[in-house]
């Protein structure tokens, strides 16, 4: 593609990264923020490599406690962020397969990318005193393309009951249950010291699982790309439980990518091994690493277009990709509801894996439109939503309270679980896992109705191998 779409889309993505402090190119999640990945092998653009960005980077940017004012100043002068925002959906298809969208006019993807960009700024301009208040609604409307509203936790709470009950873990009333949770997490508790050698072998087993139930299902191109090329690494005193960092930029010796990632876990993170289950499946396969290295191979191949290197957080893109990895181990298992899931134990993972996700939703939403005190969000997170102590504290503080991830990111999870659940169970797989994936072009939590209705051509048509997929 012209240089002049990657450098639109390279410095607006890029410029907002920045503003808000993040590093695309830092191996660490503690380095990178708004920008998941560069693996193009493109040039950096002007706003990464601006000698004003690398100071303002590394002082946080807007997000910092107290922000460098004389570098963002320095920095904006340099890097015209607006402009880049405005010419997002003025930009012709990416690639040739994007064609029919000439007809269209804003293009759809980047549309929704500007619209998400803009509330960035806007934010951004509001913690400088240099804009109005975002209005709450807006944010979320952004990055999930609904309303905000409050989660409800009422039957997931009573499914984990009754499946609690019936393993001997017996509870009377909302103290009661929460001891109960607490008494089975304790009992099938994860030893973080292990974590490498138990998550080797938990994504060698859910790789298996998608070769058989995802990987027949998509274009025969995608069978032999790796699907899970990671390595678990604890973080101590991080401020995220863990960080899935896709950095696909390592090759092989014939020129091909090594489709590598690696997975940063929090040292004190207490967790169970049905809940690791249901974090390998989200964080790795056929969750996020699978999605990105699908993305990858499909740019490679010239089927997507350079705005799939560059994914993002807080937008309806990250929200269809949250929704993919939760409903990672049900695609995985061959299943529609968590209720298919074969053994009890994994089940009562699972569904407090979804009720700490409404949970992230409930924080967002008690504490930006509600104007709920944090040590009252927290204790509703606790006593509704099942979570632990740890997690009810970080849910309702660093993330709940973050003026950027308080308001466009919790609320992402959620809505994009429940969009990926509701569209597997409208679509046969064979239609609807090839769209999820990717194969009908990027697409985000709105955009992917337009994708599942238009007709199939040759180049979305799923087909079937005569050798076995390897693993």
């Amino acid at each position: 593609m012209s240089a002049s779409f990657n450098d639109t889309v390279g410095n607006a993505i890029l410029g907002i990264d920045t503003l808000w402090g993040g590093d695309v190119m830092s191996a660490s999640g503690t380095g990178r923020f708004i920008a998941d990945s560069w693996f193009s092998g493109e040039p950096l653009p002007l706003a990464y490599t601006h000698p004003t960005a690398a100071r303002l980077r590394e002082s946080g940017g807007v997000s910092a406690k107290t922000p460098d004012r004389a570098a963002i100043e320095a920095y904006l002068a340099a890097v015209d962020i607006p402009a880049a925002i405005h010419a997002l959906p003025c930009l012709p298809p990416s690639h040739p397969s994007r064609e029919r969208e000439r007809t269209v006019s804003p293009d759809p993807y980047l549309s929704s990318l500007a619209d998400c960009f803009q509330v960035m700024w806007d934010l951004a301009m509001e913690i400088l005193d240099q804009g109005q208040p975002v209005p709450y609604e807006r944010c979320v409307l952004a990055s999930t393309g609904r309303p905000p509203e409050p989660s409800d936790p009422i039957a997931r709470r009573e499914r984990v009951a009754e499946l609690l009950a019936e393993a001997g873990y017996l509870s009377n009333d909302r103290a009661g249950l929460l001891a109960a949770v607490d008494a089975w997490r304790k009992a099938h508790l994860v030893p973080l010291a292990s974590i490498r050698v138990m998550g080797a072998a938990v994504i060698a087993w859910f790789d298996q699982m998608t070769a058989a139930n995802l990987v027949p299902h998509l274009p025969v191109e995608l069978h032999s790309v790796p699907r899970a090329n990671i390595e678990f690494l604890p973080i101590k005193d991080a401020w995220f439980s863990g960080s899935m960092n896709y950095l696909g930029r390592a090759s092989r010796p014939d020129g091909s990518p090594e489709y590598e990632a690696c997975y940063e876990i929090n040292a004190s993170l207490r967790i169970s091994f049905p809940e690791l289950l249901q974090l390998v499946s989200h964080e790795v396969v056929p969750g996020h690493v699978t999605t990105f290295a699908y993305l990858q191979n499909l740019y490679v191949r010239g089927k997507v277009g350079f705005e799939a290197t560059v994914l993002t957080m807080n937008t309806r893109a990250a929200a269809l990709f949250e929704g993919i990895a939760n409903n990672a181990i049900l695609i995985a298992h061959g299943a529609l509801e968590v209720s298919e899931l074969p053994d009890p134990d994994l089940q009562i993972g699972v569904l407090l894996a979804l009720l700490q996700d409404d949970a992230k939703n409930q924080s967002s939403y008690l504490t930006w439109g509600q104007g709920v005190p944090q040590a009252d969000v927290a204790a509703t997170l606790r006593q509704d939503f099942l979570v632990s102590s740890e997690r009810a504290d970080k849910l309702s503080g660093a993330w709940g309270r973050h003026p950027l991830l308080g308001r466009m990111y919790l609320p992402a999870y959620r809505a994009g679980t429940q969009r990926v659940a509701e569209l597997r169970r409208r679509y046969p797989p064979e239609r609807i896992l090839p769209v999820l994936y990717g194969c009908s072009g990027l697409v985000d939590i709105v955009t992917i109705e337009q994708a599942l209705t238009e007709p199939r051509t040759s180049q979305t048509e799923p087909r079937t191998s005569q050798t076995e997929p390897r693993t």
